[in-house]
């Protein structure tokens, strides 16, 4: 399993590597950035692939920008997001991340996400522990909502009277803070290290969660759909916490 973790990790530099590249071409003036972005993601995530797949031939793939290999008999399967929190890389605000990851008979075994803005690379393997450039990390100990600061994730286009606006609004008048960055795998990594308590959305991908989830259960957190039940990687309703009752608090606005 340390083999399948050392790939993720250099992977996710190599996206993260790739993505700064063309953050320098976003000055050229022939194409707009909505293009350029996109040019990046696939850029990005092509050269992940390729790493990985030079090393396991025979494993499964399925990625953000159409990446979809499910032929083969075996077990393993990499989740690739090459750039999480595109609305932000596209204004140079530096809130983005390469995740991976990867799972076996269908549960998640290595997370990795790489902030290439900040050089963190934060990564979990199952039963070991998380870790933020090679040092332990765990989430924090609030237990009470009123001192919590907690992120969302909603959708891009919105409006005033969805359900998602409604969830955040109750929550913004019992927490501490509520904030919304654009990121969902960096604001799994911000509850793994405590950075914050908790973080919930109803319209993720896979992709999205595969690299953070593993990170926060193994710095000690807790993960379920926003009403306690199981998470499931194809289901996108996902609460993460530290763990605290804070949860139960969490989980029982949010689907009142």
């Amino acid at each position: 399993m340390l083999t399948f973790l050392q790939t993720a990790q250099e992977a996710s530099r190599i996206g993260g590597r790739v993505l700064q590249q063309w953050q320098s071409k976003f000055t050229a003036r022939e194409k707009s950035p909505a293009n350029l972005v996109t040019e990046a993601d696939l850029a990005s995530q092509d050269a992940i692939h390729n790493f990985i797949v030079t090393r396991f031939p025979d494993h499964k793939f399925l990625g953000e920008e159409g990446l979809d290999q499910q032929s083969g008999n075996s077990e393993y399967r990499w989740v690739i997001d090459p750039l999480d929190g595109t609305g932000n890389y596209v204004h140079r605000f530096p809130y983005y991340c390469v995740s991976i990851g990867l799972e076996y008979r269908g549960q998640l075994v290595v997370g990795v996400i790489y902030d290439p803005t900040r050089d963190e690379l934060f990564s979990a393997m199952k039963g070991s522990g998380a870790f933020l450039n090679g040092q332990r990390i765990r989430c924090s100990e609030v237990d009470k909502i009123t001192e919590a600061m907690c992120m969302a994730s909603l959708p891009v286009k919105t409006t005033a009277e969805s359900a998602a606006v409604g969830r955040f609004l109750k929550v913004i008048s019992e927490a501490q803070s509520v904030q919304r960055s654009g990121s969902a795998a960096l604001n799994l990594c911000y509850v793994a290290s405590g950075r914050v308590d908790a973080f919930w959305s109803t319209n993720l991908k896979p992709w999205d969660m595969a690299g953070g989830v593993l990170i926060v259960e193994e710095a000690g957190g807790r993960v379920t759909q926003t009403g306690g039940g199981a998470f499931e990687l194809e289901v996108p309703d996902l609460l993460a916490s530290n763990g605290t009752a804070l949860h139960q608090s969490l989980s029982q606005l949010l689907v009142e």
